[in-house]
């Protein structure tokens, strides 16, 4: 007589996300290979699955389940900030200050081609805090008021950047290449708009649609990091820093109304409430997997202290244009 399948083990308790108990497993690839039709499953259903048992502890295993689950893992562009690569497809998690908290966002929302799949693969869990929480975008929507949203359906969101080799990614880096032309031709093909600076900085602008229609469920997500790459969401003593160091429009990023008018601190303010409202987290520990639906689910990462290793996994692309969004995208 076969085994019940470990995916009727799953944990389902408020506040916190699903949680999927298995092994320990002395063979992760191939636990993938056995459970990930069924697995992905689970993920369209819930948003996102935190698999615990499956004893991950090198990036190398990480990298095989990742293949194994995705259909295509993708090699990022425009990151906003740096990733040490570890194989195809398989990063660090971005390098950010640990103090500081990574607010909710969708994974590449100002892309027009953002992963729908993120997966998550935690080697080593931190002494304290250091959770990768999620949220659901089609509750999170519900919550917000209503004319605030039918304005950003109306106008979309304008993120504006200005790459140098201080602050977050550089040009470098975030395109992949040092040749301005490929750079070039890389923002005429992503509707762009793009400006080097005399210092040799770029800065760049780009409007996208902050409301979107899962290209499965077909239903509406807040799909957009309006809040997060927002000036309004750093520390106070963080945002005083830079606009002293490059000026209001030199910040590293910053986001807007669709036309252009600036995002108060008000509107922030409410964004990251009904996050807050609708965020659900689980700490991690060493060996955990944790699968998110890109489009359906938003996630963040609460300060820690200790030493964090969290792999990350950007799989199964999906274009903007497959998501019907509220605005027209096009070239500059």
């Amino acid at each position: 007589m076969s085994s019940p399948s470990p995916l009727l083990d799953i944990d389902l308790r408020p506040g916190r996300p699903a949680v999927l108990r298995t092994g320990p497993e002395p063979d992760p690839p191939s636990w993938a290979a056995r459970y990930g039709g069924a697995l992905r499953t689970l993920v369209t259903e819930h948003g996102a699955v935190l698999v615990r048992g499956l004893g991950l502890a090198d990036a190398a295993t990480v990298g095989a389940v990742c293949r194994t689950l995705a259909t295509t893992l993708m090699t990022e562009h425009e990151s906003f900030a740096p990733r040490q690569w570890h194989s195809d497809g398989v990063y660090s998690s971005t390098k950010w200050p640990p103090s500081q908290p990574m607010c909710m966002h969708h994974e590449l929302s100002y892309a027009l081609e953002f992963p729908g799949l993120m997966m998550f693969a935690c080697l080593t869990a931190p002494e304290t805090g250091g959770v990768t929480a999620v949220a659901d975008a089609p509750t999170v929507l519900a919550a917000l008021p209503r004319r605030l949203v039918k304005r950003f359906e109306r106008e979309g969101w304008l993120l504006t950047r200005t790459y140098n080799d201080d602050i977050g990614a550089s040009w470098a880096d975030a395109f992949g290449t040092k040749d301005r032309a490929a750079v070039e031709r890389y923002c005429h093909a992503h509707a762009i708009q793009y400006a080097w600076q005399s210092d040799g900085t770029l800065r760049t602008r780009q409007r996208r649609s902050a409301v979107v229609h899962h290209p499965v469920t077909g239903r509406r997500c807040w799909f957009n990091q309006i809040a997060f790459l927002n000036q309004w969401t750093m520390a106070d003593e963080v945002r005083e820093y830079l606009t002293d160091l490059y000026g209001p429009d030199g910040l590293p990023f910053n986001t807007f109304f669709g036309n252009g008018d600036p995002i108060g601190a008000d509107v922030v303010e409410i964004l990251n409430d009904a996050y807050t409202s609708h965020t659900v987290r689980e700490p991690w520990q060493d060996g955990d997997l944790m699968l998110v639906d890109n489009i359906r689910t938003a996630h963040s990462r609460d300060p820690f202290e200790g030493p964090r290793d969290v792999l990350a996994a950007l799989a199964d692309p999906v274009r903007l244009y497959d998501c019907s969004p509220t605005i027209e995208v096009t070239a500059p």
